[in-house]
């Protein structure tokens, strides 16, 4: 059991990753509550919208009004995501602490989610990357389908690297590697990890898992023996990939802490707080969110 880290380190990615893709609009003012309540309860950073034209995401077309008004709490960074240069500028005007760029290891993916090919995204994430280092901001770049994609199926190895290599290039501090659609199994981690981090320090990778197929817990229990301890989830599981069709949402924060805390490993996170904070979104939307820690607290109530 020495294997587990003592201290693993969770962004909360719900407010932008979770709310992109649910059908009901949530009030800005709730938004900003809800925020307000998950910085809170102890997580370190909070991914909370994204600066993308507001016809291609309508449920987050207030971000730049929910950066000014969400109550900053010290040490916790509050970061979002740019797709290009006007959306890094208004996120600046926003107050963001960190900026996230995102591309796919898989043509066709990319071009459906970015409508651009890979070697065309680079120019424009390269241009972002080195305004927002300017800038003074921490630059995470998320690499989607890592493992699968919904076009092409599996996905090799070095079609990841490639990518990366030119994020690092560009400037990047670190890297989001996502399982897009939530098809991999702890096989396929270890498949991916171990060119990665032969490659690159493991403080500079984080995991980011969806749960479609029910393996996300299990793979990060992989990454963690690999030395992983940075992971992206969200609140409650909300979360989806329009581009990608079927996939379930992000790993489920609630879910992520129970198996953390369970294993003596420290988050800084308060359960009972985050877990107040989840039932406060499942109420605004109206709908049962997946997390199986969340449906076990809600029944006790």
């Amino acid at each position: 059991m020495g294997r587990w880290p003592d201290l693993v380190q969770i962004k909360e990615v719900g407010p932008r990753d979770g709310l992109q893709n649910e059908k009901k609009i949530i009030s800005t003012a709730d938004k900003v509550n809800w925020i307000n309540m998950l910085s809170e309860s102890g997580v370190k950073e909070i991914e909370y919208s994204s600066f993308v034209h507001p016809k291609w995401v309508p449920a987050l077309s207030d971000a730049h009004e929910v950066g000014r008004k969400i109550k900053r709490k010290p040490g916790v960074k509050y970061s979002a995501l740019v797709p290009n240069q006007k959306g890094l500028e208004l996120a600046l005007e926003a107050g963001i602490d960190g900026a996230s760029v995102f591309m796919s290891a898989s043509e066709s993916h990319n071009k459906k989610n970015i409508n651009k090919s890979i070697d065309e995204t680079f120019p424009v994430l390269k241009e972002v990357v080195e305004e927002a280092k300017k800038a003074g901001k921490h630059v995470t770049g998320y690499v989607s389908t890592v493992f699968d994609c919904p076009y092409e199926g599996r996905i090799d190895p070095d079609e990841v690297i490639r990518v990366c290599d030119r994020l690092l290039e560009f400037g990047v501090d670190d890297l989001s590697l996502g399982d897009t659609i939530g098809t991999a199994v702890p096989s396929q981690v270890g498949q991916l990890l171990e060119p990665i981090l032969k490659r690159y320090p493991k403080e500079k990778v984080i995991m980011h898992f969806h749960d479609t197929r029910g393996m996300a817990i299990a793979n990060i229990m992989t990454s963690m023996d690999y030395g992983i301890t940075r992971f992206d989830s969200s609140v409650g599981g909300l979360g989806g990939c329009p581009y990608a069709p079927g996939a379930a949402g992000n790993v489920a924060t609630n879910d992520v802490l129970y198996l953390l805390h369970g294993l003596g490993v420290k988050t800084g996170i308060d359960e009972k707080k985050f877990q107040e904070a989840a039932l406060y979104i499942q109420n605004k939307l109206g709908k049962v969110l997946p997390s199986k820690s969340l449906a076990y607290t809600t029944a006790q109530l």
